[in-house]
């Protein structure tokens, strides 16, 4: 039930001296700033920027020729209307694994009790959600790079909403796949928080 007002009186200021018709974008203004707390940052769409942000420092610590496998970092497109751009990047590459890269859901504000899935809980790894239940091996995999790294995480899950691994993990003959990130508040709203720690934990466990 969202109006936005544009300052118009009738329809002809809004579509002759405004210009606006049906189909066009609307984007919010909202700046980066750190906040009161350091660790916590604040801005739009870190779903899923964080995530796209995290690819390219992988991309950019890991040293190509030092790899045993040929690793693919993808920003896909349409993840919210149907997962479509997983869909045709996966079909492309053909991928042996999949590593999902995606911000979990911070439940760590009022009117939600949910211990653990909090900014600062550390990496959350999907063990559910509405698209797939994660390849047991790799899952138990994730977990135990975690614990051996003694990198902070917990076990996240959600019965409603799904992330590109939903069309990943069925691609061709079936591919591996597992759904990590950092724990997010407010998404699909035009601000939301992260915490630096709980970024930095994802990247280290991704390297690991």
């Amino acid at each position: 039930e969202l109006y936005i007002d544009v300052g118009a009186t009738d329809s002809y200021d809004a579509k002759k001296k405004l210009g606006l018709r049906n189909g066009l974008y609307v984007t919010p203004y909202s700046d980066f700033q750190i906040m009161a707390n350091p660790d916590l940052y604040l801005a739009k769409a870190f779903d899923n920027r964080v995530a796209c942000a995290l690819v390219c420092d992988v991309l950019n610590v890991t040293k190509p020729k030092t790899q045993s496998c040929t690793l693919y970092g993808i920003g896909s497109v349409q993840e919210e209307i149907g997962l479509r751009g997983a869909g045709t990047a996966t079909w492309a590459i053909d991928p042996d694994v999949a590593l999902i890269v995606d911000v979990g859901i911070a439940r760590d504000t009022p009117g939600i009790d949910a211990p653990g899935e909090r900014l600062g809980g550390g990496v959350a790894i999907d063990i559910y959600d509405a698209g797939m239940i994660p390849n047991k091996g790799l899952l138990q995999l994730v977990i135990d790079t975690a614990d051996r790294n003694k990198i902070k995480y917990h076990l996240s899950s959600m019965d409603r909403g799904a992330t590109d691994a939903g069309r990943v993990h069925m691609s061709r003959f079936g591919v591996p796949t597992v759904s990590i990130g950092p724990p997010s508040r407010y998404i699909h709203s035009h601000n939301s928080i992260i915490s630096r720690k709980d970024y930095d934990a994802c990247l280290k466990l991704i390297l690991a």
